[in-house]
């Protein structure tokens, strides 16, 4: 184990000490704000220093083993060399899973997300594609347990969708799919092609946090225009009766954002309001983020819609996943939301990414 490693570890162990003292004190019920404070540390360190402890214990046992294998008699020296064995296995998996929990966890990773899913390249192919893309993450949110609600939408006139934006909540909503940022490429022979050619089409991706209330952007009113016009497509008899679609273009940037699901324009513009503001709040983490990584390329990127993440190859069944060359043949089920296998390798790359940024990836 690095002495880095082993350094913070042996914080963590002087902090559960601390910890376990001050939450001890007669007075800590005083103040409730602070013990809660106080006990979620302690659950987050003892977390940490216990997997340390079972690291040294098993640490203890490889040397206890490895006197072994010098002994005179030859099922103790079996016996010793198979219990090295599997110590050193113990021990590696344990600094892997220590590494992993040092990791610093990013707030945003706990927050809903906005996904945003547009048409590209490639006319109504592309918005067929669109939304395919909308009923693979729908049933993946559903068999993970989470829950969407329609933002917005712009059906296509084929059944697919221009532009549509769910919000999705649950556990780590926005840490398991913000890597699903870039641009999606599909390749195979649309319903409307007479010749059964293969065809190539694009739609983006684009996965923002849900801002939180203390600190979101604030957005100056004078500083937007809010158009109303009447909805359309599907949606009742009622929908296009009256000017309840809600269109806000923040002027100083551009950015835009509609609602119209809703037949109260209220709640349409309460809505808009909410992705305007968490498009505006990722333009901004963008900027920052382009700034900080313009002399480098990451492993998984920052999720530039130009990005060409994914291909999604029909007549081989076959996606692929250009930024960690993950190939998967079982289109078929991912399309039906079955994308933890590609959600849990990105997972996975991105802590490869921190581990090697934090120099504790190479060998002791």
């Amino acid at each position: 184990m690095k002495a880095f490693l082993r350094a913070q570890l042996e914080r963590y162990t002087q902090r559960l000490a601390e910890l376990d003292f001050l939450l001890s004190r007669e007075d800590i019920m005083k103040d409730m704000t602070g013990f809660m404070a106080l006990s979620r540390e302690r659950t987050e360190v003892g977390a940490v220093a216990e997997r340390y402890q079972q690291h040294q214990q098993r640490q203890a046992d490889a040397q206890a083993a490895e006197s072994l294998l010098t002994h005179e008699d030859a099922d103790m020296r079996a016996l010793g060399q198979e219990e090295t064995e599997q110590t050193r296995q113990d021990m590696a998996r344990l600094e892997a899973e220590l590494q992993r929990m040092l990791l610093p966890k990013d707030p945003e990773d706990e927050r809903a997300a906005y996904l945003e899913i547009r048409a590209g390249t490639g006319g109504d192919e592309s918005a067929l594609f669109a939304g395919d893309l909308l009923r693979m993450y729908t049933r993946c949110a559903e068999r993970r347990g989470w829950r969407v609600s329609l933002m917005s939408e712009s059906p296509s006139d084929l059944g697919g969708y221009k532009e549509v934006v769910l919000r999705v909540e649950g556990d780590q909503a926005y840490g398991w799919l913000r890597l699903e940022s870039g641009g999606h490429r599909v390749q195979r022979v649309p319903t409307t092609e007479s010749q059964g050619r293969i065809h190539t089409s694009a739609c983006t991706v684009a996965v923002m946090p849900e801002p939180d209330e203390a600190s979101a952007v604030q957005i100056n009113p004078a500083d937007l225009r809010i158009d109303t016009f009447r909805a359309s497509g599907a949606g009742g008899q009622h929908i296009n009766k009256t000017d309840s679609a809600v269109r806000v273009t923040h002027l100083p940037t551009g950015i835009v954002a509609e609602c119209q699901d809703d037949r109260s324009q209220h709640r349409n513009k309460a809505k808009a309001l909410q992705v305007l503001a968490a498009r505006i709040q990722e333009r901004e983490r963008s900027e920052r983020a382009a700034k900080e990584a313009a002399t480098r390329k990451g492993l998984i990127g920052s999720g530039d819609r130009s990005d060409r993440i994914r291909t999604y190859n029909f007549p081989q069944g076959r996606l692929t996943d250009h930024r960690i060359n993950l190939t998967l043949y079982k289109l078929s089920q991912i399309m039906e939301g079955e994308l933890d296998d590609v959600l849990q390798a990105l997972h996975n790359a991105r802590e490869a990414e921190q581990l090697q940024a934090l120099g504790l990836d190479g060998p002791a």
